[in-house]
């Protein structure tokens, strides 16, 4: 199970429509619902600059948060939609929905590599990069893990590692169909600069081979 799931402080809205909302506004708050589950919907307020922070950091709608309200009891949702005003781009209205254990989610599961201290490209001096230190995966709510792991033990310079290669979780899947690179090993930059000053020299005496042979001539 994923361990760290952040909390997401809001406020019981006591009025609702249009009048209430705007109240909210000019209070600093972002009107909002939380909605699913055997429960009636929620009208709730959020800090307008905190959730704007959340926003700007990225992947929002693709977070699993832990909702405090006061008086109710914590639930887990995801955001289903981020209302915004048409000409400020900003916040004004966001709809969060309640998880079931068996629900269906979308979220971003982080990377974690072993075997780096045996692999054999590493040890010729390979480098490995992480081009996706986070995977975006299915996963049910219940069941979300911490990190899926990748094994470069027998990675060698010029390997890669693809998500089709990774074993993940019981019940997860990629979010995208093909199949795409997760980490690589390349040869280190002195090795490839060394390869290509070679190639440059072979095609420079390869040029300057005619030119010697007309001067025999």
């Amino acid at each position: 199970m994923a361990g760290e799931i952040p909390d997401l402080e809001a406020l019981e809205r006591t009025g609702t429509g249009k009048g209430a909302a705007r109240q909210a506004r000019r209070d600093g708050m972002v009107p909002g619902i939380v909605f699913g589950g055997d429960t009636d919907p929620l009208p709730i307020n959020l800090p307008f600059n905190k959730l704007l922070k959340m926003l700007r950091a990225g992947r929002f709608k693709s977070t699993l948060f832990n909702m405090k309200v006061e008086g109710h009891d914590d639930v887990r949702v995801i955001c289903r939609d981020v209302q915004r005003h048409v000409v400020k781009d900003l916040p004004t209205h966001v709809d969060f929905m309640r998880l079931k254990r068996t629900t269906k989610i979308n979220l971003f599961i982080g990377v974690e590599v072993v075997g780096e201290d045996v692999s054999p490209g590493l040890k010729k001096g390979g480098v490995l990069t992480l081009i996706r230190p986070e995977v975006e995966l299915v996963v049910t709510a219940g069941d979300i893990p911490d990190h899926i792991t990748i094994d470069v033990s027998e990675i060698e310079i010029g390997d890669a590692i693809t998500i089709s290669s990774v074993k993940l979780p019981e019940g997860a899947k990629p979010s995208i169909d093909r199949d795409f690179v997760i980490a690589n090993i390349s040869a280190p930059s002195g090795l490839r600069s060394a390869g290509d000053d070679e190639d440059g020299e072979a095609e420079g005496d390869a040029a300057d081979a005619p030119a010697a042979d007309q001067a025999d001539a």
